[in-house]
């Protein structure tokens, strides 16, 4: 059974960073990418960063330069490190990802901006 837990989220004031983590567990074969969502109170569901297998990366255009994603593949986890941060910043942020060909989601953590 595949069972992925995220790390607590929290609340940080404009302009601070905070890094989110979000591991699997189970019996892991292949993970061919992870996606890290946001939603934001009253909004859809938003990709903020992907990155696949072949460490390829990819942002929404909002947090390019600001947010970085990366993978440790010994461990099964990926990691959002979120600097500079804004109110506008502020959602529950949620874990996806394709393992063994399965979609697999976090429960998400919620992240709160202060201005």
């Amino acid at each position: 059974q595949l069972q992925m837990g995220e790390s607590v989220g929290g609340l940080v004031q404009a302009g601070g960073s905070l890094r989110l983590s979000c591991g699997a567990v189970g019996s892991i074969f292949a993970i061919s990418v992870w996606y890290r969502y946001l939603q934001a109170p009253g909004k859809p569901l938003q990709l903020v960063a992907s990155i696949w297998s072949s460490n390829a990366t990819r942002y929404q255009e909002s947090v390019k330069g600001r947010f970085t994603i990366s993978r440790d593949s010994a461990v099964h986890t990926v990691y959002l490190q979120m600097n500079s941060l804004r109110p506008e910043d502020t959602a529950v942020y949620y874990c996806n990802a394709n393992i063994n060909g399965r979609d697999c989601w976090g429960r998400g953590t919620q992240v709160t901006v202060s201005s």
